[in-house]
């Protein structure tokens, strides 16, 4: 159904941003600050731009580990949010805004009159058909969060996958500086300590945008052996003799820079008659038998899989994420506008790929201009790919939550 509503932008400082379009309001705010105090009374006045919103995400600085449930408690009680999703971060993200020195919470309230809601916390040690039963009748899209500590993330999206073709999940692995002391999910007024939170999105648009931070080398290979998470052949030859022959073929520069961020990656549609970026599962390689000439990477491919070797690259990962958001902004619908956006980075960009802060949020901005935003920086990265769902890495996975035009 389509409806005509104007819409207002505005930044109100950094991180910081508003929309309203007709009867549906987003606000978000970052905010950092020495004490969890202080930083949610910094982003309380932001929030209460939006009245009693319907969903509430918020992602915690690994920093603030002891005082989660506080965090969420006051925020969910101030703001009237009747949901609440999100997680820990060894940084967190805002609107044009990322934090990665220093402690700070992120979060944004959305109203979305026609939405619902359906939050499902899923407990590691009581999985059952029973556990995904909302799964298989509910919503189409869900916002998914998982301790990569206490749950396996790949096994959990491949189970949900298999269990409603078509599903799509948006999220990513809850980070920590502290590892598995610090990591925790959130859903609605629990902290989870082990598992994953659920929340199911129906009556708003969800628009997924996946975007990788790999760039191919020399040629695709086909896993002719393999042994677990060992490699051991590719077209019938030792994977390392491969690896050596694909290095030595490159320049001196790019040779040295692959070197230092080599990756693998797996294609996701085999089918294709040629794969590009972005059409692979990328992976680390874990080390090499000098012996036998296997690579341990972390995954467990497949014999007759597509492989090609990979690094990771700041130039491609900017080009890959401007595409995709470009794209997204010029395929909205008449009367579309985008409310939010939920930015799930991997913890190995940011500043640290790109040598320069807030590269994904600033992008966002710059494809859709103000744009309430949170999210945060993880072990990895949840969104769908092809028609089918993957745990990604050095990957940017965002939901464009939007409004008017036709809602799904």
């Amino acid at each position: 159904m389509t409806s005509q509503h104007q819409t207002t932008r505005e930044m109100g400082g950094p991180g910081v941003a508003r929309v309203r379009a007709g009867d549906a309001a987003a606000a978000a705010s970052i905010a950092t600050d020495v004490s969890w105090e202080g930083a949610v009374q910094r982003i309380l006045p932001e929030l209460a731009e939006v009245q009693s919103p319907d969903l509430l995400l918020v992602f915690i600085d690994s920093a603030f580990a002891d005082n989660y449930q506080e965090i969420i408690d006051q925020l969910r009680e101030a703001s009237g949010a009747k949901h609440l999703i999100g997680a820990s971060g060894q940084s967190v993200i805002g609107s044009s805004l990322e934090a990665e020195d220093g402690h700070a919470i992120a979060a944004l309230a959305m109203r979305i009159p026609e939405a619902e809601f359906t939050p499902l916390p899923i407990d590691p040690q009581r999985l059952d058909d029973d556990t995904f039963t909302p799964l298989q009748d509910g919503p189409q899209v869900w916002l998914m969060f998982t301790n990569p500590f206490t749950i396996v993330t790949d096994r959990l999206v491949e189970h949900l996958q298999q269990t409603r073709p078509g599903l799509v999940l948006l999220g990513g692995m809850a980070s920590s500086a502290r590892q598995a002391e610090g990591a925790a999910v959130f859903i609605d007024d629990q902290v989870l300590r082990s598992g994953a939170a659920m929340l199911g999105l129906s009556g708003v648009r969800v628009r997924p945008v996946v975007a990788q931070g790999a760039e191919p080398l020399g040629q695709p290979w086909i896993v002719t052996e393999c042994t677990a998470n060992m490699v051991q052949t590719l077209g019938s030859r030792p994977a390392l003799e491969v690896l050596t022959e694909t290095l030595s073929e490159l320049d001196e520069a790019t040779r040295e820079r692959a070197a230092q961020n080599l990756l693998i990656g797996l294609a996701m549609d085999e089918y294709k008659a040629s794969h590009e970026r972005g059409d692979f599962l990328i992976r680390n390689v874990m080390g090499a038998d000098r012996e036998s000439g296997a690579l341990a990477i972390n995954e467990v491919p497949r014999v007759g899989q597509t492989f090609q070797f990979q690094f990771r690259d700041a130039g491609a990962a900017d080009d890959d994420l401007r595409a995709r958001l470009t794209a997204e902004r010029e395929s909205l619908g008449e009367g579309e506008e985008v409310l939010g956006a939920l930015l799930c980075s991997c913890n190995g960009r940011g500043r640290g790929l790109f040598g320069q802060p807030d590269h994904d949020a600033a992008a966002l901005e710059e494809a859709f201009g103000p744009l309430p935003t949170a999210g945060f920086f993880c072990n990895g990265e949840i969104g769908p790919v092809g028609g089918s769902n993957y745990l990604h890495g050095f990957t940017a996975s965002i939901a464009l939550l939007t409004t008017g035009g036709d809602s799904e």
